[in-house]
C-alpha cells in the first residue's frame, strides 16, 4: 500500500508545524488510517534545529490529550524532502517565501497553506509572537481535519 507523505512546515519547527504534525497523527490514528500516511514536520529556518517543542505548544497539545511529541527535535526542510513528500503544508505566507529559498519553484505543485483546505483560508499566525496558542491550536485542528477529509479521497 502506498502511503501519502505529508510534511508540515513553519519557521522554526517548534510551535505550529509540530502541533500540526501531532494533531494530524492523532486524527489519522483515531480514524484507523495510520498505515496510509507518513507524517513529519520541519522548519524553513535553521534557528531552532535540535530544539524540542516550545513549552506553550506542548502544553496546548497536552490540554487536548495529544501526545507522542516527547522526542521531537526541530529540523530543516531540504530539497530532498521536497522530492520525498507528496504534500508540503506550510502555515503562512512567510513560510511560502522561505520554501522558495530552499527549493526554488514549486514545480510539482506540492506546497499548500494549511488553511487553504478550510473555508476561512489565510495564515495560521505565529504564536511565538502573538502568544495565542489556543487560537492557533484551533486553526491547526480545523485545518488538519479539512486536510484529512481532502486526502481521504485519494486513498
Amino acid at each position: 500500500m502506498k502511503k501519502i507523505k505529508v510534511a508540515f512546515v513553519c519557521h522554526g519547527n517548534i510551535c505550529r508545524s509540530p502541533m500540526a504534525q501531532y494533531v494530524f497523527e492523532n486524527l489519522v490514528e483515531k480514524q484507523g488510517l495510520k498505515d496510509s500516511f507518513h507524517i513529519d514536520s520541519m522548519a524553513t529556518s535553521r534557528e531552532e534545529i535540535g530544539a524540542g517543542i516550545y513549552p506553550n505548544a506542548r502544553a496546548e497539545l497536552i490540554k487536548h490529550n495529544i501526545h507522542g511529541f516527547e522526542n521531537h527535535r526541530a529540523k530543516q526542510f531540504t530539497k530532498l524532502d521536497y522530492d520525498t513528500f507528496d504534500y508540503v503544508i506550510v502555515m503562512d505566507e512567510e513560510n511560502l517565501w522561505g520554501m522558495k529559498w530552499i527549493i526554488g519553484n514549486d514545480d510539482k505543485n506540492k506546497i499548500y497553506k494549511l488553511l487553504d483546505f478550510t473555508k476561512e483560508k489565510g495564515d495560521v499566525e505565529d504564536p511565538w509572537y502573538t502568544r495565542n496558542f489556543d487560537k492557533v491550536f484551533n486553526e491547526i485542528d480545523n485545518g488538519c481535519k479539512c486536510l484529512l477529509e481532502y486526502l481521504k479521497q485519494q486513498l
